[in-house]
This record gives structure tokens, C-alpha cells and sequence, in this order.
């Protein structure tokens, strides 16, 4: 059951900050795990993202009020529809003429009933190097700066990155979540830390292995911080594909973080508003190729 949406309380004084030394960095990401709230926290009903036979009715009744609304020339008001807006995030570089990196572009794609509804960019220049851990300040501020520039309200991020499975419980899709105040889920194509509590080899669509804390985790021993969650699997004895792992980032349950993954999985690994945000992300980013 989903709790009453509370009122949005924007963090920005715990924005990821390039400028940090690594120590401070490391300090604030405790201060977001602390802030961050690793339980169903949303005003939306779920059921449509877990469920693609939910979605599809609810789709078909927006449509039809949306009809009947048109027929008295009355304008339909988006805060009202049943549907919830969802937004994947995902991120791409671009290089200098000496081919090191040096700006990050953030692709943003809003789905709603599954269409999307909005796509958004932004270009920041990189101010600190790569280093596992501390993406969210290499990163964050092309998130933010494409977020300014998105008209749909978001009810749910879903980032190509990690949430609570992260050394000090805060990967970019809790910083990001946390400074928002906006439910999001982390999904993450490799493990970066935590112990899982099962094989992950050739797992059968629609499996989860859990995922907890170790001495790896700023988190007490045994903590579940999500899961390895197989949304797609051959059916060959000769391949699989491997899980994605699934973390809550703010305002969202492990469960729930796992339920909406496999659901907005539709025929592909990745979920859709990842997988479409990764390939907006390499559409802009000929914008800015020679």
C-alpha cells in the first residue's frame, strides 16, 4: 500500500558538488542515506507499472474520459489521470580534440501509459574524475540541469546507475532522488557492492536474488539493499542474459524497486524509460559530433 504524497521538500543543500575534496563528498552521500527514506513513500498506485494488463485498462480509460472530456470542450487536466509519470535517466560523454572526456549530456525520457510524453537534454562540463562511488558528483549536475528543463511533473526516476547498492547506501539514483524529494529506483548493470544471497547464473525471467549489506556497506550486516532482478532470459541452454541489479533510491521499497523494474521491462532487458533514455542519449549526443 502506497502512503499519502507528502509535500515536495527540494534538498538543494545536499546537491552534489563537484568542488568537494573526496572526504567531504563521501560525508554529504552519508547525509543523503540518512535523509533518504527506503520505503513505499509515493502518491501513485503501482499496479499500472507492475502489471502491463493494468496499464493497458487504465491507458484505454484515459483515453476514453480524455474523448468524452473533448466532447464538452473542456480541457483535460493531466493532474487528474490515473497514470503516473515516469522518467528514466541516463547519461553519455563527450570528448575534446584530444580525446579525453570532458562534458557530461544527461538524456531524460517521460513515459506516461507507456508513450512517451517528453524528452529532454542537458550538456555540463566534467569537473572531477571518474572514481566508483562518486558518480553522482562527476554526473549530477547534467541530471539537474535536464531536469530544469522538463515541463511533466515526474512521479518516479528510474537511472541507469545504482540507489542503496552503493558503499555509503547513496549511488546517484538516491542523491538525485533525495535533492528532488522524488520517489526513483537505481538499475544498475553491474554489482558495485553488498553480498548476494543466491546464484545469478541463467536465472528464469521474472527471478530475484537478494542483495545485502556486507562489511563492504556503510549498513548494518544483513540489510537488504535490493536485488539481482532477471526481467528477460533466452530460451537456450547455450546463452543467458545476465540480471540487472535493482536498488530503491528514495521514497521506494526493495520490493516495490524489484516489482516496477520486471513491469516496465516490456520486451527488453533494461526497463523502458532506461533503455529509451540510453538511446536518446546517443541521438543528442550527435548533436554535438562533428
Amino acid at each position: 500500500m502506497t502512503a499519502p504524497h507528502r509535500t515536495s521538500q527540494p534538498r538543494p543543500d545536499l546537491a552534489p558538488d563537484p568542488s568537494l575534496s573526496r572526504a567531504e563528498m563521501e560525508t554529504l552521500q552519508r547525509d543523503i542515506a540518512d535523509a533518504a527514506v527506503f520505503e513505499d513513500e509515493f502518491g501513485f498506485d503501482p499496479e499500472p507499472l507492475t502489471n502491463p494488463l493494468a496499464a493497458s485498462a487504465a491507458a484505454a480509460t484515459t483515453a476514453s474520459d480524455a474523448a468524452a472530456t473533448d466532447e464538452t470542450n473542456t480541457n483535460v487536466d493531466d493532474s487528474d489521470t490515473p497514470l503516473p509519470t515516469v522518467v528514466g535517466v541516463d547519461q553519455s560523454f563527450l570528448t575534446n580534440n584530444a580525446g579525453d572526456q570532458d562534458r557530461a549530456l544527461s538524456a531524460l525520457v517521460a513515459m506516461r501509459g507507456g508513450e512517451v510524453v517528453e524528452r529532454v537534454h542537458a550538456v555540463t562540463d566534467l569537473e572531477t574524475p571518474y572514481i566508483p562511488g562518486l558518480l553522482s558528483f562527476r554526473e549530477g549536475g547534467a541530471i539537474l540541469a535536464a531536469l530544469e528543463s522538463l515541463a511533466v511533473e515526474p512521479d518516479l526516476f528510474l537511472f541507469d546507475g545504482s540507489g542503496r547498492i552503493h558503499f555509503r547506501q547513496a549511488g546517484i539514483a538516491t542523491h538525485i532522488g533525495v535533492v528532488r524529494d522524488v520517489p526513483s529506483i537505481g538499475v544498475a548493470k553491474s554489482l558495485l557492492c553488498g553480498r548476494l544471497q543466491g546464484e545469478t547464473d541463467n536465472l528464469s525471467a521474472g527471478t530475484r536474488v537478494a542483495i545485502e549489506a556486507d562489511d563492504s556497506v556503510d549498513a548494518p550486516e544483513g540489510t537488504l539493499l535490493g536485488y539481482a532482478v532477471q526481467t528477460r532470459q533466452y530460451d537456450s541452454p547455450n546463452r543467458y542474459i545476465n540480471p540487472l541489479y535493482v536498488s530503491p533510491g528514495h521514497r521506494v521499497a526493495p520490493e516495490t524497486a524489484a516489482d516496477l523494474a520486471l513491469g516496465l521491462a516490456g520486451s527488453y532487458k533494461l526497463p523502458e524509460p532506461v533503455r529509451l533514455a540510453d538511446s536518446y542519449a546517443t541521438e543528442a549526443k550527435r548533436e554535438f559530433l562533428d
